[in-house]
């Protein structure tokens, strides 16, 4: 019998959470454990082994290493940056953290993780984790309209300065930095970095030909397209954020990254923020 393949498929939210959440996923691990790279996203995460306990990765400023054991199926939410489930403390208070639920929400997360190990299927367990965050974003958990605004003017294709977007926001930049703190958990500048490098990797996830600007293509010209001053830049922020290299990372292949997972969804919101001057060529826009 051929082993069980490893396994891993994002797709989008429930139109109700579309505006908090980035994506959802199911990962299956095959017949051997399998060392997963989690990577700064700007977001906080909800990850749920099925038969296990309900989890949050705060917001991520390098990688975490996970060894999955072999035939664990795991269900998880991806948020947006500044949006996060309701939570005891700051999200600058969970940077680089990995805990229980539970320890934080008490018997109400005991009852959904309960409710999640009884679903018929990681699907049905992903649609009830859903439909109980619907709820709690109906019930009052507040977003923050200035860090939403932020966060948009944040993503890559045209950068801002932090100072200018400050003054745009009517905030100066300590107080834009408190409060992207409070509700992102990182600064503006350091979640402008993870953006960016988000960006350079949706559009290698997508297939994206780079603009034709002199002297770059491949790796280089994406690089030059997200905002990078050259390669070499690309080069630091990736071992930065990844441990890895771009061209380890991407496994040597600018149109998908080493892991083989399928990606579009997550990084689909980012090619959405590119204006009519930033369209790019794709072969395939949903391809991983």
């Amino acid at each position: 019998m051929t082993p069980a393949p490893q396994r891993y498929v994002e797709r989008p939210p429930l139109p109700e959470l579309a505006g908090v959440v980035r994506t959802i996923w199911i990962q299956h691990t095959g017949e051997a454990a399998y060392v997963q790279r989690h990577l700064p996203t700007g977001g906080v995460e909800i990850h749920f082994p099925i038969g296990g306990r309900l989890q949050l990765v705060g917001p991520l400023t390098g990688p975490q290493i996970e060894v999955i054991p072999a035939r664990t199926t795991i269900v998880g939410v991806r948020f947006r940056p500044g949006t996060a489930p309701p939570l005891p403390t700051t999200l600058d208070d969970l940077v680089d953290q990995r805990l229980g639920l539970a320890e934080s929400r008490g018997s109400s997360a005991d009852r959904l993780g309960e409710a999640m190990a009884r679903a018929a299927t990681p699907e049905r367990a992903l649609m009830i984790l859903q439909a109980h965050l619907v709820r709690e974003f109906r019930s009052g958990v507040r977003v923050d309209p200035l860090v939403g605004e932020a966060v948009r003017a944040l993503m890559p294709w045209h950068p801002v300065g932090i100072d200018t977007l400050a003054a745009r926001l009517g905030l100066s930049a300590s107080q834009l930095r408190r409060r992207c703190l409070r509700a992102v958990g990182v600064s503006p500048k350091v979640l402008q970095r993870t953006l960016r490098f988000q960006g350079f990797l949706a559009l290698a996830q997508a297939g994206a030909a780079a603009s034709g600007r002199r002297g770059a293509d491949g790796i280089a010209g994406l690089a030059a397209d997200v905002g990078y001053a050259d390669q070499a830049h690309l080069t630091r922020e990736c071992l930065r954020l990844t441990g890895l290299t771009p061209s380890r990372l991407l496994g040597g292949d600018i149109d998908r990254c080493a892991c083989g997972h399928e990606h579009s969804a997550s990084y689909r919101p980012f090619l959405a923020t590119r204006g009519p001057r930033d369209s790019f060529k794709t072969e395939s826009a949903g391809r991983a």
